[in-house]
């Protein structure tokens, strides 16, 4: 219990749009390559993952659209806070997720970035666009199970 509490707690930056918007079909942890200014941003949670999302470019994944504030001490060592931010994966696991995306409606989206034994890992969905109906039925879903739940306390 207190394992999970703890990684809980390094959790930096979230995607909670991502769960909504998308139906995740299999999740990757990928390191991230970073400046020195940049991970001390990351660490301070000064990072946003809404607009983001992962390409694989010439057999290299690749974050595109995450935002990373400037580091206020950084000075001169401040990069641009939206450039492209290299993920490292195995070639296996890169060659998979290019499979997996090459079919239509299939795209990557990173969903949380979290700190492991000090380094930043950025958790990678396999994800497929939901339509408005199937976003509706998932709400209903998760209504019926809240008052299922409700009931069966009540009971107790």
């Amino acid at each position: 219990m207190a394992k999970q509490q703890k990684k809980q707690d390094n959790v930096l930056a979230q995607n909670k749009k991502a769960r909504h918007d998308y139906s995740i079909l299999e999740t990757y942890e990928a390191g991230v390559a970073l400046t020195g200014t940049e991970i001390k941003s990351v660490r301070a949670g000064r990072m946003n993952l809404k607009d983001g999302f992962a390409r694989i470019h010439s057999d290299e994944l690749w974050l595109e659209n995450v935002h990373i504030s400037a580091y206020a001490q950084g000075n001169q060592f401040n990069v641009d806070p939206l450039r492209n931010r290299k993920l490292l994966l195995h070639k296996k696991e890169i060659r998979k997720l290019g499979i997996a995306t090459s079919s239509a409606g299939i795209t990557l989206v990173p969903l949380r970035v979290y700190l492991k034994h000090g380094f930043a890992k950025v958790l990678i969905g396999v994800a497929k666009g939901k339509h408005e109906y199937d976003k509706r039925e998932t709400i209903k879903r998760r209504e019926q199970d809240r008052e299922l739940q409700r009931v069966l306390k009540s009971h107790r």
